[in-house]
């Protein structure tokens, strides 16, 4: 957690260390950001997740490996230069926080902020497999929506 935070801040807000990258966040902490305006959500799943499993309203689709065979986008760099203004900050979204991670690395290489939103849109599967029961930007109650 941000060692700047006080007892009895909200756990579930502030930012934890990380390498490569800002740090990780909260879906929680994500969305507060993104509702201020203080930061870009960037989708990093593949365009067959979002339509399939659902989406972020306002989300920045930007595949990081695209369906099918998992390849590395290409348009990445690109992507992710164009959906994040010079100075800001961006948050960004994979199933699990796993991907996002790597992207959030990548897009730090590239001179922006980046942070990765743990527990992803999904979450961690569960003992029978199933995501969606622990943890997760769905799961929280934050915005979102499926075709």
């Amino acid at each position: 957690m941000d060692s700047k935070e006080g007892a009895g801040a909200n756990p579930r807000m502030g930012v934890r260390p990380a390498q490569g990258y800002a740090g990780d966040v909260t879906p929680e902490q994500a969305a507060a950001w993104v509702g201020a305006g203080e930061a870009v959500l960037v989708d990093v799943r593949s365009d067959a997740e979002r339509e399939w499993v659902g989406f972020v309203p306002g989300a920045v689709p930007l595949a990081w490996k695209q369906w099918p065979g998992m390849a590395p986008n290409p348009g990445f760099d690109e992507g992710i230069r164009a959906a994040v203004p010079a100075g800001g900050k961006v948050v960004l979204l994979c199933r699990s926080g796993v991907r996002s991670v790597a992207a959030a690395r990548r897009a730090s290489e590239l001179g922006i902020t980046a942070y990765n939103i743990l527990e992803g849109f999904e979450g961690d599967a569960d003992e029978q497999g199933h995501r969606g029961r622990k943890g997760g930007w769905r799961l929280r109650g934050l915005p979102w929506r499926q075709n």
